[in-house]
């Protein structure tokens, strides 16, 4: 039996534990910019063997959210290395999850009114798929993402290079690595989905064509930052955000882990989008993608302390990444080993305001001492 509780190590990083905090947006910074106060959210959960941070929009054009702290100015990148340090001083390993929404954005968020931009002008039109801007009576809240405009042939380099860009950024901000965001309905599934991706171009058809924006721009930061500090999110047989189902799904995340396996990256860190209570990454595919994938493998969505020795006993995954259950457990590994109850998080907080449901959840020991 796998130990969960014992160090691991991939790709020259020394984690403490096979647990990963997964990235989860939290909505707390109208500039735009990590403070003192997100260094000590991530201060606190330091005791994940790997962090992944909130997704870090890479340039104004990627942002899908407001008051989500970003990675392309100095400034933000100065509001980083606040949070990289807090991090390291506890002995944590955090890698930053690089972000652009494309089609999951509004008007309002976007540099000049614009459109924003996809492989598609298809708008996500489901309920569940929405944006989160200033209201017109100036609250926050949550609206219809605006129709996008597909990117011009040409214009793709400049999404890589905002990205690869980001990358660089993250390392002068001290991160130990960048996650790129291809999960959840976001721009890089938009280009990989064949049912909303219907160019004509060198980024559309073929699945080789499809993947190729991914592809670009994972090399794009292999060259920036090198492979070992480079990991991936991907999300297979995702519905979230009005992506349709398409025949050759399974088949195109394959693909991926072969080019990504020959790329040597650190890391690929799959989400799985539950879907009516279910699983929709079957252990069947798990092992084929394992198979394919010969680096280190993360698996987020609905974790359990009891799945995650599952799948690791069975050389499935090595790292099991829990998401909301580090809101209100700091120091959810401690909780985990001891198992000690876990407290619930308040959904109200979850997005914007205060330190109220943000730094005050008390850990296991401050709970002992009241």
């Amino acid at each position: 039996m796998i130990d969960l509780f014992k160090p691991y190590s991939f790709a020259g990083h020394h984690l403490k534990n096979r647990f990963v905090m997964a990235p989860m947006t939290r909505a707390r910074r109208p500039d735009y910019i990590a403070d003192a106060e997100t260094a000590l959210y991530y201060r606190q959960r330091a005791t994940a063997g790997l962090i992944v941070t909130e997704g870090t929009p890479v340039s104004p054009e990627g942002q899908g959210y407001i008051n989500v702290p970003g990675i392309w100015s100095e400034a933000q990148v100065a509001g980083w290395k606040l949070v990289t340090d807090a991090v390291h001083e506890e002995g944590g390993t955090i890698f930053a999850q690089l972000w652009h929404v494309g089609r999951m954005s509004h008007v309002s968020l976007q540099p000049n009114g614009n459109a924003p931009v996809s492989s598609t002008a298809t708008p996500a039109r489901d309920p569940k798929s929405q944006a989160f801007i200033y209201l017109a009576d100036g609250s926050t809240g949550f609206a219809e993402p605006s129709v996008p405009r597909p990117l011009g042939t040409e214009e793709v380099a400049r999404v890589v290079a905002d990205v690869a860009k980001a990358g660089r950024n993250a390392q002068a901000a001290g991160f130990d690595g960048v996650e790129l965001h291809s999960a959840n309905g976001y721009i890089f599934e938009q280009f990989l989905n064949p049912i909303l991706n219907t160019r004509d171009d060198r980024y559309g058809g073929a699945l080789e064509n499809r993947a190729r924006i991914v592809l670009e721009t994972i090399d794009a930061l292999i060259a920036e930052i090198g492979a070992s500090r480079v990991g991936i999110r991907l999300a297979p047989f995702n519905r979230q955000f009005d992506m349709p189902a398409y025949d050759d799904n399974g088949e195109t995340y394959l693909y991926l882990a072969r080019e990504l396996s020959a790329r040597g990256i650190a890391y690929v860190h799959l989400n799985d989008n539950w879907a009516a209570g279910h699983s929709v990454i079957g252990e069947d595919f798990l092992r084929r993608f394992r198979n394919a994938f010969d680096g280190t493998l993360i698996l987020a969505g609905a974790m359990t302390l009891d799945r995650a020795q599952k799948l690791a006993d069975a050389n499935l995954i090595d790292l099991s990444a829990f998401g909301q259950p580090f809101i209100a457990n700091p120091d959810l590994v401690a909780r985990l080993r001891e198992g000690a109850p876990l407290a619930t998080p308040n959904r109200a907080t979850y997005y914007g305001g205060s330190a109220k449901g943000y730094v005050d959840y008390p850990t296991l020991a401050d709970e002992k001492r009241a």
